[in-house]
């Protein structure tokens, strides 16, 4: 096992996200207060959590989170999920599950970069790249060549994190059809699920449509509640979720108790929590392509299909880098810069930005951005 790297984005987001005023690259969709989302809860869920003991909890998670997990599946139990401490831990896990140094994995980038990196700490990785002259989408030739005999496990997201990528129904059965036929795990990163901005472009989740597919969620992206620190996994496989449990003693051991009971009371009302931040997803949408659209020169635009971030390109001078480092300095504009998604597997876009609109603040962030642009205009 090799030494993990700084974590470029956690780094970049430590130093800016709390600091500076505007933080208009977030991940995750707009929150709840504690407030609000008892005001969802039955009368039973609040009794319980006025009563509710700060004990130890089940390291697989308490039996309620589990079935309220379960619940947003088709076909999944209770004894199908494994409860984590955000889904950074979740994704941890599984791949130590997983891989051994004989082994090889394969992972769709760019990429949050764990997800390249603690694979390519355990065995031999390669890249699969998502490529904007392509609309960002999945190339199976391409995958289909670097398989290898001792490939283990496919790595992939979506909606994808940063461009917002959905990939068609008929490449996901395909990509199905192609683990399947080399008996390859399917890792699938689904924290963005549910937020697709057109209903029918929503895929199955790994899990319901394959044996050996592993879906991993969370309460923080598509739900708006990261401080919960609740994830999980998904996965029909039962030796290996045991597996990923006793690595979990090693980490988190259980979650802390008043957290899984407030993600109960918000899995149960999904429909309410997600339909609140799918609706200012589509107001925000149109704002933020509506403001890219006014400044032609300036940048490159692709709507997104799902999750509440986007990828533009960046066309002035002065290059992204510059660009956003910027925007924060002067104006305290937070963006992710393409530097932070540079890749150890594949060459990466050195253009683009990260945007985020999924919270309240959009409109007034990206006023803020149209007046330095147009007090800027010889950059571009």
């Amino acid at each position: 096992m090799t030494t993990l790297p700084d974590f470029n984005l956690e780094v970049y987001l430590g130093k800016w996200e709390f600091a500076a005023r505007w933080h208009m690259t977030p991940s995750d969709a707009q929150t709840l207060t504690i407030k609000e989302l008892l005001a969802l809860a039955d009368a039973e869920d609040r009794a319980a959590w006025e009563e509710l003991p700060l004990s130890y909890i089940e390291t697989w998670g308490t039996p309620k989170l589990r079935d309220a997990v379960a619940a947003t599946y088709q076909g999944i139990a209770p004894e199908d999920v494994l409860a984590f401490a955000g889904a950074e831990e979740g994704l941890y896990c599984a791949m130590h599950a997983l891989l051994t140094k004989d082994d090889h994995a394969i992972v769709v980038t760019p990429n949050y970069q764990s997800a390249e990196q603690v694979p390519l700490s355990l065995c031999a990785t390669e890249g699969i790249a998502l490529r904007a002259d392509r609309g960002w989408d999945l190339d199976l030739d391409e995958l289909a060549s670097k398989i290898r005999p001792n490939t283990k496990l496919i790595s992939i997201n979506f909606p994808h994190n940063p461009t917002g990528k959905v990939i068609d129904r008929a490449t996901f059965d395909a990509l199905i059809a192609l683990c399947r036929k080399h008996g390859i795990w399917l890792f699938s990163d689904e924290v963005y699920r549910g937020l697709e901005l057109d209903p029918a472009k929503q895929l199955p989740a790994a899990v319901e449509a394959y044996e050996r597919g592993i879906s991993l969620g969370v309460m923080s992206k598509a739900y708006g509640l990261p401080g919960l620190r609740v994830g999980w996994i998904a996965c029909k496989d039962h030796a290996l979720l045991t597996w990923m449990e006793r690595l979990k003693n090693y980490l988190s051991i259980c979650n802390a108790g008043p957290s899984e009971h407030l993600a109960v009371i918000a899995l149960k009302a999904r429909d309410k929590v997600i339909g609140r931040n799918l609706a200012l997803l589509k107001v925000n949408i149109e704002l933020v392509e509506s403001f890219f659209n006014e400044f032609p020169g300036w940048f490159e635009w692709q709507r997104p299909d799902g999750g509440c971030v986007a990828y533009p390109r960046y066309l002035g001078a002065d290059g992204v880098e510059t660009f956003c480092k910027r925007l924060v300095e002067e104006v305290g504009v937070v963006l992710l810069p393409a530097s932070i998604y540079r890749s150890s597997l594949t060459p990466t876009p050195t253009d683009r930005f990260r945007i985020g609109f999924g919270r309240f603040h959009t409109k007034a962030g990206l006023s803020v951005m149209r007046t330095f642009l147009l007090q800027n205009r010889s950059a571009a």
